[in-house]
């Protein structure tokens, strides 16, 4: 089942598990399926984020063009807040963000290019496996705080205190990211 959140071409995608007593099964990804709800990525990279502690915040990242990326994010364990922000100068939803629950194995989200994305761990030892649509450039890593005051993102957090990577506690706010996404653009 596919259903479209606040930003139309966001989707959630709840997978069909098959649970017996061995445990459960369920498809991450079928082409004919996407391709058939619009999803036409040609996914090149699968990555696997393993978080150990609730509270662990991975994100707000963006790829810098020509290295923007779509994502299809998929919980295998634990559950997350996903969420996604608008960054198309041109778009009517532009700095607007949402949010989606992963709590289920299987569920997914897809983050076309032109979003900032981040997801925040609900339980402990939490697995995320997501496809992009372009390699990885250390040069074009770019993000916004997840904190930072402009956004007003509503986090999941159990506390003030998110485990971050140093690299995440130093990313941009929100203005600066603005004005470095508005001169790469003139």
């Amino acid at each position: 089942m596919i259903v479209k959140t606040i930003m139309n071409d966001v989707l959630v995608i709840k997978s069909d598990v098959f649970k017996d007593s061995r445990g459960y099964f369920f498809e991450l990804y079928n082409q004919k399926v996407f391709t058939k709800n619009g999803i036409k990525n040609n996914f090149i990279q699968d990555n696997l984020s393993f978080s150990k502690k609730r509270n662990t915040i991975r994100g707000l990242h963006y790829q810098k063009p020509p290295f923007e990326q779509s994502k299809l994010i998929s919980l295998v364990s634990g559950a997350i807040q996903d969420v996604f922000i608008d960054i198309r100068l041109n778009s009517k939803n532009f700095g607007k963000h949402g949010s989606a629950i992963l709590d289920q194995p299987g569920d997914s989200i897809y983050i076309p290019q032109g979003y900032l994305h981040g997801f925040c761990t609900l339980t402990e030892d939490t697995i995320v496996k997501y496809k992009v649509d372009n390699f990885y450039n250390a040069e074009s890593e770019s993000g916004v705080l997840w904190n930072d005051k402009d956004l007003l993102v509503d986090w999941n957090i159990l506390n003030e205190n998110p485990i971050l990577s140093e690299k995440d506690s130093k990313l941009l706010s929100w203005a600066n990211f603005i004005k470095d996404l508005e001169f790469k653009n003139v």
